[in-house]
């Protein structure tokens, strides 16, 4: 194993989480706590605890996140295998564009399926508890898989590179992206406006309250990205728009 390469895998996947979850927790749990209490959408905030299982958790999952690129990508006899390309010019730029959308689509149909699977009494206490300790997430619960699921999740960089053309840019972009709009989801704090959840378009795009609600009642609301498949499979929490609608319309009492 190329240990030089895993390890700047290691401090890049590292950097990443710290630099995204650490100042949405600051904003929003230490600097504007007492200012912005009343919109936490469960009303209350995680125990110190809490916070400390969830890094632990995330720092296993990203020690694991730097597993399938140290393979896939830098392994002479696995990259030629793959669809990874170094060129723009091979597949022209208006690929490179509409790429990153079909990987937001892939990523969300495989992350909704592989996370109802892992709901599976069976499963759940194996893969996925880890997960819901934090029925209360904070940002920094992004990550905070236990080591079976994280192995799971990371298989879409696998998926990925066995099925569409990938660039690099695609790579670095799609897991940034990822990882702000995990961070996000489990904020604990919507950022989506009042009557998102019910717009034309806004009603298919997933938002926190809907992956908040999903840690609080351990069932329906599986979706990323989007609502698509919660919708088409009638696992939308029934309760969802009237919940975004009372988190969105809180005003502050002095």
């Amino acid at each position: 194993m190329n240990w030089e390469k895993f390890t700047w895998l290691l401090i890049d996947n590292a950097d990443k989480y710290f630099l995204i979850a650490g100042p949405a927790f600051l904003l929003f749990y230490v600097w504007l706590r007492k200012k912005i209490a009343y919109k936490k959408i469960q009303g209350r905030f995680p125990k110190p605890k809490d916070y400390r299982r969830e890094i632990f958790f995330s720092v296993l999952s990203i020690i694991i996140f730097s597993f399938p690129p140290l393979f896939m990508l830098y392994s002479d006899t696995i990259r030629p295998l793959t669809t990874f390309y170094p060129d723009i010019a091979s597949y022209g730029w208006l690929y490179a564009i509409l790429a990153f959308p079909l990987m937001l689509i892939m990523h969300d149909t495989y992350f909704y399926w592989m996370h109802r699977f892992m709901h599976h009494p069976i499963l759940f206490k194996f893969f996925h508890l880890v997960h819901h300790k934090s029925s209360n997430p904070s940002p920094w619960a992004a990550y905070s898989f236990h080591p079976l699921e994280a192995v799971i999740e990371s298989l879409i960089f696998v998926v990925f590179l066995f099925t569409i053309p990938v660039h690099s840019i695609h790579l670095m972009l799609f897991f940034i992206f990822s990882l702000i709009y995990n961070v996000y989801g489990h904020l604990g704090f919507e950022l989506y406006p009042k009557g998102f959840s019910t717009h034309w378009l806004g009603k298919w795009i997933n938002t926190s309250v809907s992956h908040n609600m999903h840690h609080q009642y351990f069932k329906g609301n599986y979706g990323l990205y989007f609502t698509i498949w919660d919708r088409l499979m009638g696992t939308m929490n029934s309760k969802y728009d009237e919940t975004f609608e009372e988190v969105t319309s809180r005003k502050k009492i002095d």
